[in-house]
């Protein structure tokens, strides 16, 4: 497991990444307390298909150009929720339908939000 410092700045590259490409309703819940192997869950929607694949190629890209490496990828294809796993940050990107549906916020309500820096809103702000 990296630093918190590590997951706090992996998170603020993967925000920046969402939010250049269009991701909306960004929200980073701490999870590390019911989860000892993740840090950070981050919660981006995308507004289509091919919104949901640009932003999930856009965090992958500045992520491992940082040097992160990334443990799994899942849902690319479909691109409806992709699921990035790079260790200590988690990133789902939701279609707008999925999100809803899935309500990951409802499921992990327990959990803490960590602030995200962007130059856009993320929600709650």
């Amino acid at each position: 497991m990296q630093s918190p410092e590590t997951a706090a700045r992996m998170l603020q590259l993967a925000a920046d990444a969402a939010v250049s490409k269009g991701g909306e309703d960004l929200v980073a819940l701490n999870v590390s307390e019911p989860l000892p192997l993740v840090d950070i869950f981050l919660i981006v929607t995308g507004n289509s298909e091919r919104n949901v694949a640009a932003i999930a190629d856009e965090i992958e890209d500045k992520l491992i150009e940082a040097g992160h490496k990334r443990v799994r990828r899942e849902g690319r294809t479909e691109a409806r929720w992709v699921l990035l796993d790079f260790g200590d940050l988690v990133v789902h990107i939701f279609h707008e339908e999925e999100r809803s549906y899935y309500d990951l916020e409802r499921l992990w309500k327990d959990c803490p939000t960590v602030p995200i820096e962007t130059a856009s809103p993320v929600a709650g702000e």
